[in-house]
Parts: structure tokens; C-alpha cells; sequence
């Protein structure tokens, strides 16, 4: 199904990307997906796959495969001061979509990948998207191989899903307002032994900041935090082992100006970026994915008004969960001090309200708006 001359090019192998491509190929539309990188991502930002993400991948196999590999969160605990001052459980998987399931993201790329070399498309890499143009009949993209060759494609659509820096934003001339969080955050994956519950994910207010744990298999824990040294407070719960990765990054909370422009359109962290909390950025993009994939397929069939459709749809739904993302990572994160009195006083309280847990719940499932692929 590969094409040279696809309807829908598709710029970016992540998560995202890959699930545009699957949704399509399920279609029968003719897909090329390229990505610069030369081989599949090792490391994982994402940990978890939430029950909208299942829900959207049903029919491909991907969420079977997903659910076996993978281990149910049971809920969250938070911890303050030693004492553990709320749980928040997660209703039981049973015969429903577990809402959150731990799997990192590096194996669920893999997954996708192999679904759709099934339908017969394979990720081209050492690819690189440079220029594009547009007109009401197609998009022509310049691309890069690794062999210096320069290529012109054209295809009826395109859809950038090329992360943060996105050349195809920029090649849109779009902006990418919002702000970033000034500290430094850091993350590990670190092999644990501790007396935190492993079946949960565990939340640490501290004077100054936030620790965010959770285990990602056998004995390894994921581990993000934004205090002076966040794996000496991880001492007080069990003893610490060999890191298998770390990581240092800064937390901006951004959506695109618009999230299309004419025949293109933007998906996943080329359209949105927020903080880990919530563990929805890896699952904004694939429900990004299976919402253009509806749309994409009625504007090759002739309804180019799908395409407005679907940056309208998706802008909605961004700017909500961005905002929504961003004031709980402010709320949690514990600076400047007066925001880390209420944080301290406050959100126990108020995670015990019915009204609370249950936005809570539907946050961490990805449930918290309707999934809509009409306007």
C-alpha cells in the first residue's frame, strides 16, 4: 500500500503518526509515512496507554496486544510528609478497557508498527521533511533522505506528526503559543525495591516540589520530579538501583495556532505539548489520529469541508485538556510558595469530594470530553 504518490502523507513514525497511518491503511487509503530518525525510539516518554486510546484502536488488534503486554493501574496515592493522605482507585478492568494501562511508549510504537506492516506499509526512515506548498488540488512536499537525495512528493493530504518542533508547523507559518514552567524537571528509570504499593501510582508533595512515581515492570519504576534531589526522598520508601535511563527536560504547556491549514493538518505534540501529569500526551495524539483518519477519509471522497472539520474539532479538545493539564501541574508542582500552602491543604481535601475523584477518573481515562469526528 505504499505509495510514491500516496493520497496521505504522513510526516512523523512516532505514536501518532504510525496510528494515522494504521487508521488509514484500515481504510484501504494509499499512506507514506516517513520519519527522520533512522531506527524506532529505545526510550520512552509516555508510560501508559489510557481507555479512550483502547477504545480508538479497537479493530486493529493494537488494544488486545496492548492489554496483554501491559498491567492495569489500580489507582493513585498521594503522599505528604510520610503519610499517605489520599488514594484514588480506578475501577477494576473486569471485562471493560482498564483505564490506564502501563506500557511504554517505545513497545507501543512497536505494536502499531507491526500492524501496519500487516497492512502493507512500512515506516520509510532517514527521511526528512524540508518545504511544502499547496494549492486546492494537492500538497507538494520536499524531502531529505539520508543519502543526500532531495525527493518532491505529492499527495492529496498531509499530516504532520513530527513532535514539538514540528518543521511542518513552521512550514505553516503557525505559531506555538503558550508557556513553559521555569525549573528543570528530572525523570529516571530506576530498578526499585520499595514499600510503595507497586500495583499503583504514587504522587509525593514535598517542600520544594512534586515526585511522580510509577512502576513500569518487574522492579523498574518511572520516576519524574522537579525537587533539589527527588531520588533521595525515594530512599525514605526502599532501596535504589541501577538507571536504566535518565533525563532532563523543561514542561511547556502549548497548542498551535491552528491545528490545519487547508490540505494539512497537525496531530499529537506538533499540535499540542503539556506536562506528564495526566499521562495524556502520547494519548491526545492517537485519538488525534483516529479522528483524522474519519475526516481525512470523506475529503479524499470529496468533502474537503471534513479537513475544517477536523482542525475545528481538535483545537476545541486541545485547548481544553492544555488547560486543563496545566493548572493541575501548577496546582501540584508546589512553587511558589503560597500555590504550595493550598496545594497542601486544598487538594487532599478536595480529592475526597465525589465531584473530584470522579473528574479525576474520567482525567486519567481520557474521558474527560466526548470524541467527536464531526462538527
Amino acid at each position: 500500500m505504499t505509495s510514491m504518490h500516496p493520497d496521505v502523507l504522513v510526516v512523523g513514525a512516532g505514536p501518532t503518526g504510525l496510528a494515522a497511518a494504521l487508521f488509514l491503511a484500515q481504510r484501504r487509503i494509499p499512506v507514506r509515512i516517513i520519519d527522520t530518525a533512522l531506527a524506532p525510539a529505545t526510550t520512552s516518554k509516555a508510560l501508559a496507554v489510557n481507555s479512550r486510546t483502547l477504545e480508538v484502536l479497537h479493530g486493529t488488534g493494537v488494544d488486545e496486544q496492548i492489554v496483554a503486554e501491559g498491567w492495569p493501574v489500580h489507582g493513585a496515592t498521594l503522599h505528604e510528609g510520610g503519610h499517605d493522605v489520599l488514594a484514588f482507585d480506578l475501577p477494576p478492568a473486569g471485562e471493560a478497557r482498564p483505564m490506564m494501562t502501563v506500557l511504554p511508549q517505545a513497545r507501543t510504537e512497536a505494536l502499531l508498527a507491526k500492524a501496519l506492516v500487516a497492512r502493507g506499509v512500512t515506516v520509510e526512515r532517514g527521511v526528512t521533511f524540508q518545504s511544502l506548498s499547496q494549492d486546492l488540488a494537492e500538497v507538494k512536499a520536499t524531502l531529505a533522505h539520508a543519502d543526500g537525495r532531495t525527493e518532491q512528493v505529492a499527495s492529496r493530504l498531509l499530516l504532520g506528526a513530527d513532535g514539538a518542533r514540528s518543521a511542518t508547523r513552521a512550514a505553516l507559518s503557525l505559531d506555538f503559543p503558550g508557556s513553559t514552567l521555569p525549573e528543570p524537571w528530572q525523570l529516571w528509570d530506576i530498578a526499585m525495591e520499595s514499600t510503595l504499593d507497586a500495583t499503583r501510582a504514587h504522587i509525593l508533595f514535598e517542600p520544594d516540589g512534586f515526585i511522580f512515581a510509577l512502576r513500569l515492570s518487574g522492579q523498574v519504576w518511572r520516576v519524574i520530579g522537579n525537587t533539589r534531589d527527588p531520588l533521595a526522598t525515594l530512599r525514605r520508601y526502599g532501596t535504589l538501583g541501577e538507571v536504566s535511563w535518565a533525563s532532563e527536560f523543561h514542561i511547556g504547556h502549548r497548542v498551535a495556532a491552528q491545528t490545519g491549514v487547508g490540505r494539512v493538518a497537525l496531530a499529537g505534540d506538533a499540535a499540542h505539548i503539556h506536562s506528564p501529569i495526566g499521562a495524556r500526551g502520547m494519548n491526545l495524539g492517537i485519538e488525534d489520529a483516529y479522528v483524522y483518519a474519519d475526516c481525512a477519509a470523506d475529503a479524499l471522497a470529496g468533502d474537503m469541508g471534513r479537513m475544517n472539520d477536523y482542525a475545528t474539532l481538535r483545537h476545541a479538545v486541545h485547548k481544553s485538556v492544555v488547560r486543563r493539564i496545566g493548572a493541575l501541574t501548577r496546582m501540584v508542582h508546589g512553587r511558589p510558595p503560597w500555590l504550595r500552602w493550598i496545594r497542601d491543604e486544598v487538594v487532599p481535601v478536595a480529592g475526597h469530594l465525589s465531584f473530584a475523584r470522579h473528574l479525576m477518573m474520567r482525567t486519567a481515562g481520557g474521558l474527560d470530553h466526548p470524541l467527536k469526528t464531526r462538527a
